[in-house]
């Protein structure tokens, strides 16, 4: 048996010792050097661009621009983006710039100086047009940012359940709140980098960190119009992603240059790296959004109406906005049974940096609104939190806000009662006990580690929150996830090969991917070997992202063994056996009610958050964190508890210290020394990881998706611990010192 057991990483040894290749750190024989240029412009229409000078620089192989790409055009849901951004390109509208790092040329230099120099060279004409930064005020429509799509409004979803009159006339408590969200950064250890060539077959090749290596593999053929099987996309190790990898940067162009120089009948290879500061300038954000909600409740504490309106900046192209936006309008409303719903949510064009996949996918959005409602709501009831949760949440059978029950396998309130169970939640927790070493330790939470700190300015709370996470894309989305495994051996199994082009982005997949066929063919795990990430040796496996690698890859892996067992016992050596796993289908939101059946799988979560906060500074410290999540099945515990500590930490940083700033469409802080990730005096001081085992019917050996759900409760947890230890509700993220310090003073609280 495997499955079960906390198995080591199989690239861990690589990367302890330095031989694991990221991106960067290939560097292939007689390489060129590439360099990326940003427009710079928000909005501005490209009338002229002038490379001559540029050209002429020695040592300057190629410049592409617009006029190069043969379509012009990409993009993961939605073809909105120009490759390159200039005239002479086939696609309407394309010599606009929406953001400022839309791409406008790629240089190609034997020498990184050289194609430094060139870029400086580069003359364009600017036509500026308006920025617009505002989503509220981009909804008008006075400036429209997409011509062909007719408004600034990406997408709008509604749900109409029920009877909002009578909802709110039953009503003996309502509760109002507005919430701000910020963008996040993804900060992921490794920034984009990419090398291209042709390869032993004559494919053009690119060798880049990224989650779905056939979508990249279709974008780069559409973009280059050519087919599919002429591109080849192979994933070396990476360096995290956290969804951010999930669209586009490097690789169309690098596979646009290695094409274009293959038509000169240069076949050398081509790389580049970005920057850390063209890494933040240069992919998409964690949306920022603003969420006005009214709930209101019985005075039993019975939710009966529910009313929102969820407005999601898009930034300048859609990316997965709508996929995001999908889940969020879901989450708003939380894991509970309303009977009267009225939800309106938004996706809207700006001139910002865009929206897309971050860990959570919107449900940090809509759980922030939910989760702090549902906190004031026990506050004006004069109920516990947790009982108030209890009274509502979804059950096996409840209908949801979409009018369908969630699939079976409902766990949300053993979830949240093994969190309250595992918090002492309304036990003794010592608020007084700053330090854990007893009633009469001293404090040793100082804001500033060279002054000693001062009980008088210490407060401390602690809060309660709960959320459930999808699995899969999800609303009518064709899931699908192929595996391949071939068997080798005489009289017993001697080696297994899986063959899958799931990444694994730091988060354990491929060890689990062998943990998998070990415990689907009955063999030891060291007769596993994985073959990963190469769209030339393995079918589709869909995207790493959404929760959804370890269930999808796990039925996909379950199907193939089953077909190569069957081919060993008939003698057929090396045995193989494919599959391709389709889950049951899911349905798109109804245009007018919001009806459907949106998701094959939920994980279940809830969170309680221990805080001590300093009223005079504003600054938090996390002392503790409570986070249970039904997981299904622990395929490998350790790595488990893993994803739930980094996601935390990744949710603190969302919540308390990572400020990005943009003003008229520009990042103002580009650096990591200016946007501040928790370090490790920042980070909670505990984290205790709860595992709940509850089988889901749908998934491989039980398992559920889990590695997105410990950071959607977090933010409103800090919330409700920190209205319990200052008496004052914040409904504006990131809670940094200012922030805290300024809220906390309107309200005449801390120090005057």
């Amino acid at each position: 048996m495997t499955i079960g057991k906390s198995e080591y990483k199989i690239d861990a040894p690589s990367k302890v010792t330095g031989e694991a290749q990221f991106p960067g750190d290939l560097i292939l024989d007689n390489f060129l050097q590439a360099l990326v240029m940003f427009s710079d412009q928000p909005h501005a229409r490209m009338v002229s661009i002038d490379t001559g000078e540029a050209e002429a620089v020695q040592g300057v192989v190629l410049i592409l621009t617009a006029k190069d790409v043969p379509v012009n055009e990409y993009g993961l849901t939605v073809f909105d983006q120009p490759v390159l951004v200039g005239p002479g390109s086939n696609m309407p509208y394309s010599d606009i710039s929406l953001w400022e790092g839309d791409q406008v040329a790629v240089i190609v230099a034997e020498t990184l100086e050289a194609a430094e120099k060139a870029l400086q060279l580069i003359k364009i004409e600017w036509e500026e047009l308006p920025v617009i930064s505002d989503p509220v005020a981009a909804m008008d429509d006075d400036t429209i940012l997409h011509p062909g799509h007719g408004t600034n409004i990406r997408d709008h979803f509604k749900i109409r359940k029920g009877d909002m009159d009578d909802g709110w006339a039953t009503a003996d408590v309502i509760v109002e709140g507005t919430y701000r969200l910020p963008n996040q950064e993804h900060a992921f250890l490794q920034p984009e980098a990419a090398v291209g060539y042709i390869d032993e077959e004559g494919r053009i090749t690119v060798e880049i960190a990224g989650q779905w290596t056939h979508e990249d593999q279709e974008q780069i053929a559409h973009a280059l119009n050519i087919p599919p099987e002429q591109v080849r996309v192979k994933y070396t190790a990476i360096g995290g992603a956290f969804g951010g990898r999930e669209d586009m940067s490097l690789q169309i162009v690098l596979a646009l240059a290695t094409k274009r120089l293959h038509e000169k009948g240069i076949n050398r290879p081509v790389r580049t790296i970005w920057s850390r500061e063209e890494s933040i300038i240069g992919h998409h954000k964690r949306h920022q959004g603003i969420i006005h909600t009214k709930w209101g409740a019985t005075k039993d504490g019975l939710l009966m109406a529910v009313e929102t309106e969820l407005i999601l900046d898009a930034g300048a192209y859609n990316y997965t906005s709508n996929k995001v936006l999908g889940n969020a309008h879901l989450m708003v409303s939380g894991p509970y049974a309303v009977p009267n719903a009225k939800i309106d949510s938004y996706a809207v064009y700006t001139n910002n940096v865009p929206g897309g996949a971050f860990r959570g996918f919107g449900g940090p959005q809509g759980a922030f609104a939910a989760e702090n409602q549902m906190n004031k709501l026990a506050v004006a009831l004069d109920m516990d939190p947790v009982e108030l949760r209890l009274k509502n949440v979804l059950r096996d059978g409840v209908l949801s806000v979409t009018q369908t029950p969630f699939p079976k396998g409902v766990t949300m309130p053993q979830v949240i009662e093994q969190c309250a169970e595992s918090a002492n939640w309304g036990g003794d927790w010592g608020r007084q006990n700053y330090t854990g070493q007893g009633e009469d330790g001293p404090p040793d939470f100082q804001s500033f580690k060279t002054l000693p700190p001062d009980s008088k300015n210490l407060r401390r709370g602690r809060g309660f929150a709960c959320a459930f996470k999808n699995v899969g894309f999800s609303f009518g989305f064709p899931e699908r996830c192929e595996a391949t495994i071939k068997l080798y051996g005489g009289a017993e199994i001697a080696q297994a090969v899986l063959y899958h082009a799931g990444a694994d982005v730091g988060q354990g997949a491929h060890t689990v991917f062998r943990q998998m066929v070990a415990e689907a063919l009955g063999i030891s795990v060291e007769l596993v070997e994985v073959v990963a990430s190469d769209t030339a040796t393995s079918g589709d496996s869909g995207s790493v992202s959404a929760s959804r690698m370890t269930f999808m890859a796990g039925n996909a892996i379950r199907g193939a063994a089953e077909r190569a067992l069957e081919a060993w016992r008939d003698e057929d050596r090396p045995a193989e056996g494919h599959y391709r796993y389709e889950p049951p289908r899911t349905t798109a939101y109804d245009v007018e009610t919001g009806a459907c059946d949106p998701n094959i799988s939920y994980g279940y979560v809830a969170e309680v958050v221990e805080i001590a906060v300093d009223i005079e500074t504003g600054h938090i410290y996390t002392e503790r964190v409570v986070c249970a999540d039904d997981v299904g099945k622990a395929l490998n515990p350790q790595a488990i508890e893993g994803q739930i500590e980094g996601g935390v930490v990744q949710a603190h940083g969302y919540a308390v210290t990572e400020n990005l700033q943009i003003q008229d469409g520009r990042i103002l802080n580009p650096r990591l020394s200016t946007y501040l990730i928790p370090g490790i005096l920042d980070i909670p001081a505990r984290v205790d990881s709860v595992i709940l085992e509850e089988a889901d019917p749908r998934g491989p050996w039980g398992a559920r998706g889990m590695a997105e759900m410990p950071f959607i409760p977090y933010a409103p947890a800090v919330t409700a611990a920190l209205y319990d230890a200052t008496g004052v509700w914040f409904d504006e993220i990131p809670l940094t010192p200012g922030r805290v310090v300024e809220i906390l003073r309107a309200h005449g609280s801390g120090f005057q």
